[in-house]
């Protein structure tokens, strides 16, 4: 942990109260789709490990170790993801539950529409931003005053650089639930969601090129996937493409740990590709464009192969053969375990939750982990 002030790092080290507040679409964690419920899921049972009471708010069941959980929706929206109304009352309906905020030292936000309802509460708001800035900066900017931000990688932060930022935490998997393999099948995976910006149809066109079979899957529900889909992904399918569907948490594991290496050639600036660190703890590797958190995430000739344009992609493929599966993992493990990003939020919570005339300016209380490194 570095950029730590000395003030923060001076705050009482009494056990917090947190209020976690999950969106409402998937379960916590997720059986499949959810990068934002599985984070929400490791975070809380991070925090209460290191001896913090958590209070969820989420939708449907869960399965953390919150102390406390109460139920915002008896059964989860996922059929209206993407629409404005369940963000709306998800909101509505969380600002009921947890009113002034006098239970808790701190409120943590992973929804959209949420921050909006902050204002007034005796508790500090803390919010992850999960999505892009480009869409996100005009909801965030008018709310200095209400919501302290929390970035997922160091790109996302700079791409809105003058928002109240008061740190940057990776997001973080269980490693111990990935199954490491160290010999690997004879395929290459593309796993998320079937969008032009997360180049699927490239992933097959350079796997073709090299000459190697790749397994597709993931979640292509909505219209424009759909759309997307049958124009580009269906006519390049054949006995050395093939797509899988949607797979849930014990297929993703098993597809993750037999393939080769993730081709993950995305096309825009994503905040963090929860993926990459999933294929990681499994040992294998991960090709990539340098786009969004990749660099942050990826220890390129180490725990991937990251190249500019898409005619490497097929050669990045075949050098992916001669890394060690072992360095992946152990990357991983080290630098996004749930332990890391516990401690990284529970800095944020310290910094806010210090008295008004003690804090510090936002952009000093920083986790700025930087290009992670390897041992040797």
């Amino acid at each position: 942990m570095t950029g730590a002030s000395p003030r923060a790092a001076a705050a009482p080290s009494r056990p917090l109260h947190v209020a976690m507040v999950a969106p409402p679409y998937y379960g916590i964690p997720p059986e499949g789709y959810g990068g934002v419920e599985s984070v929400v899921a490791g975070l809380v049972d991070g925090l209460v490990d290191r001896g913090h009471r958590v209070t969820l708010l989420a939708a449907g069941e869960h399965a953390t170790r919150a102390q406390r959980f109460i139920r915002t929706w008896d059964e989860h929206p996922a059929d209206q993801l993407g629409e404005a109304l369940p963000e709306v009352v998800n909101a509505a309906r969380v600002s009921a539950l947890i009113g002034a905020g006098t239970d808790y030292d701190v409120v943590h936000d992973h929804s959209l529409a949420g921050p909006l309802l902050a204002r007034g509460r005796r508790a500090p708001t803390v919010v992850t931003v999960h999505g892009p800035m480009n869409e996100l900066d005009d909801v965030y900017r008018p709310l200095a005053a209400d919501v302290s931000l929390v970035a997922i990688s160091e790109n996302q932060r700079r791409s809105a650089a003058d928002l109240n930022w008061v740190g940057t935490v990776h997001n973080a998997i269980d490693v111990s639930t990935f199954p490491f393999r160290d010999r690997k099948d004879d395929y290459v995976l593309f796993l998320g969601r079937f969008h032009e910006t997360k180049g699927p149809h490239l992933a097959i066109d350079a796997a073709r090129a090299a000459g190697v079979r790749i397994v597709l899957a993931g979640k292509c529900a909505e219209q424009p996937e759909q759309e997307f889909y049958e124009a580009e992904i269906a006519p390049r399918l054949g006995p050395d493409a093939e797509y899988v569907g949607d797979a849930d948490s014990e297929e993703k594991r098993r597809l993750l740990a037999g393939a080769r290496c993730l081709v993950f050639p995305i096309l825009w600036d994503e905040p963090f590709g929860m993926v990459m660190v999933e294929a990681m703890a499994c040992g294998t590797p991960v090709v990539a464009f340098p786009n969004g958190s990749v660099p942050e995430v990826v220890v390129d000739g180490r725990t991937g192969i990251v190249v500019e344009r898409e005619a490497e992609l097929a050669g990045a493929i075949e050098r992916a053969r001669g890394l060690d599966p072992a360095d992946c993992r152990r990357h991983a493990e080290e630098s996004f375990g749930i332990e890391a990003m516990a401690a990284g939020y529970e800095e944020v919570y310290r910094a806010v939750t210090v008295p008004p005339a003690a804090r510090i300016e936002p952009a000093l209380v920083t986790k700025q982990p930087g290009v992670p490194t390897l041992r040797s």
